[in-house]
């Protein structure tokens, strides 16, 4: 198979998604992920826009080896230098330098002419080759350039020395077809094309960066340029995972490798979002939350008979946990007899019967029925009774010049009052802590959430919080126009939950004796 360089550039592009920008050793620490998840090209940044790009840029260069380290530069002296100047000393430092070749760009932002272009493009070649081995050059807004000026530009500047010729599709305008036409029709008239390597370089405008990307490669292109979780300027750049998992799904058909290991995938993109605060579309493809959950009963009854009835990769090769069935209100029998096995339980068919007729009219009122939920609702079927805390009232004090302090009073089964009070890392924290110290049961925080779940100033915050409790994982909920008792009703709620998981266990370990 034909490998396809993969040139990511999520230090670059990506982080001019507004909202994106990273500090130096957050860019050091992406960096460092990209490279041990095998992204051959990274581009660290455009150096002369600011300090911390440069520094960035420097940092990236001397500490990160296993890569090739690419910097952006204007097709002007000063860009130059700097980009020279900060990948001086990379293992295997590329310039990376552009100038907009489409009339529009010409005519309105450059104010330049064909010629005048021309020679700013061969002048920043020639200079940037004089410094490095390699050279990379980018006509912007290449897919609406006019193909003959195209054919010169590409031609001159390889006479310079430009060993990677990028066609970008800046704008997202393209469709598949026209990639290809235009990357072939570039392979048939730039005569010293065979001296370089062609890349490809698309935008998300209209949903099909990923689309014209595979485009490019198949008609010649063997470097794509991507991002981790597709980030970018306006509606973002073809995406990294995407891209690597459609070649590796379909290699039979398209033919092509990267040398990128998939396993790290999920814990890239992942990484990412939560350094900027961009979280991951649950329908996102390949590492959303539902891009391995399963919730129709067709669906269900599928996967559990044979994963690649509805699965066309594995989530481990992803790097995920298994694939999950989502219980709600389109499931049927079969994932709900699945999920009770995978958790343990075994019921007798009247039992089970019961059970699922429970499990149907909560699923009416949820989006999704937990682990924890069907527990709760064996329990209650088989005439267990759990043990419940509830939250009577809490506390804060807080501040920039305060210790978080909380307190807070729990009842249980609706008995004597119990209060405590604790100190936290900030109020959500001493409110966690205050209520672990009247419980009295150790439990570490695996995740918090928090989002709103309806609109304007008095939205209603949701928090679902993951504890782990003696080996056992338990989730709860809470809701409240305040987000703190919110959190404080969901951290309670997981410690019940917690609770009838256990009942249950213990009382399905008795029966068996």
């Amino acid at each position: 198979m034909e490998k396809v360089d993969i040139f990511d550039t999520t230090l670059r592009d990506g982080e001019q998604s507004p909202g994106a920008s990273m500090d130096v050793e957050q860019k050091y620490e992406i960096a460092l992920q990209l490279e041990r998840l095998g992204a051959d090209i990274i581009e660290a940044g455009f150096p002369v826009s600011s300090p911390a790009q440069f520094n960035a840029c420097k940092l990236i260069s001397e500490r990160v080896r296993g890569l090739k380290v690419a910097a952006l530069a204007r097709s002007n002296m000063k860009d130059l230098d700097a980009a020279i100047e900060a990948t001086r000393d990379a293992a295997h430092p590329r310039i990376h330098t552009f100038i907009g070749s489409s009339p529009i760009h010409m005519e309105y932002k450059l104010k330049k002419t064909e010629s005048e272009v021309l020679e700013m493009a061969r002048a920043a070649v020639r200079h940037a080759r004089s410094k490095v081995a390699e050279v990379e050059f980018s006509p912007e807004d290449a897919t609406r350039s006019d193909l003959e000026f195209l054919y010169r530009l590409i031609e001159t500047v390889i006479d310079e020395g430009a060993t990677i010729i990028n066609i970008p599709d800046t704008v997202g305008y393209s469709v598949p077809d026209e990639i290809h036409r235009m990357i072939t029709s570039i392979r048939n008239n730039v005569p010293n094309i065979d001296k370089a390597i062609l890349s490809i370089h698309c935008h998300n405008d209209l949903g099909l960066a990923v689309a014209n990307t595979l485009a490019g490669i198949q008609a010649g292109c063997r470097q794509a340029e991507v991002t981790i979780n597709g980030i970018g300027e306006r509606a973002g750049n073809a995406s990294l995972e995407e891209l690597v998992m459609a070649l590796n799904v379909r290699k039979e058909l398209l033919g092509f490798q990267t040398r990128v290991n998939t396993t790290h995938i999920y814990n890239t993109c992942r990484m990412l979002s939560s350094m900027i605060g961009f979280p991951i579309a649950r329908n996102k493809a390949v590492v959303g939350e539902n891009a391995f959950s399963h919730e129709a009963g067709i669906h269900q009854h599928g996967v559990l008979a044979n994963r690649s009835t509805y699965e066309i990769m594995t989530p481990e090769s992803v790097g995920r946990d298994a694939s999950k069935i989502v219980l709600g209100r389109h499931s049927g029998m079969h994932g709900f007899r699945g999920r009770l096995v995978e958790l343990g339980i075994t019921l007798e068919e009247n039992e089970l019967k019961r059970a699922y007729d429970r499990f149907a009219q909560i699923a009416d009122r949820k989006r999704e029925v937990f682990d924890e939920d069907l527990f709760a609702i064996v329990s209650d079927e088989l005439g267990h009774q759990t043990s419940g805390y509830s939250l009577d009232y809490f506390s804060i004090t807080s501040g920039n010049i305060h210790v978080p302090t909380a307190g807070v009073r729990l009842r249980l089964d609706g008995g004597e009052p119990m209060e405590e009070a604790a100190t936290g890392d900030g109020p959500v924290d001493a409110v966690f802590k205050a209520i672990d110290r009247v419980i009295n049961v150790p439990a570490r925080l695996i995740e918090y959430n928090v989002h709103a779940v309806t609109p304007g100033k008095q939205a209603m915050g949701e928090v679902s919080v993951s504890l782990e409790i003696e080996g056992i994982r338990a989730t709860g909920h809470g809701s409240s126009t305040d987000i703190i008792e919110a959190s404080a009703r969901a951290y309670v709620n997981a410690h019940n939950r917690y609770s009838a998981i256990r009942n249950i266990k213990e009382q399905r370990e008795l029966d068996s004796l």
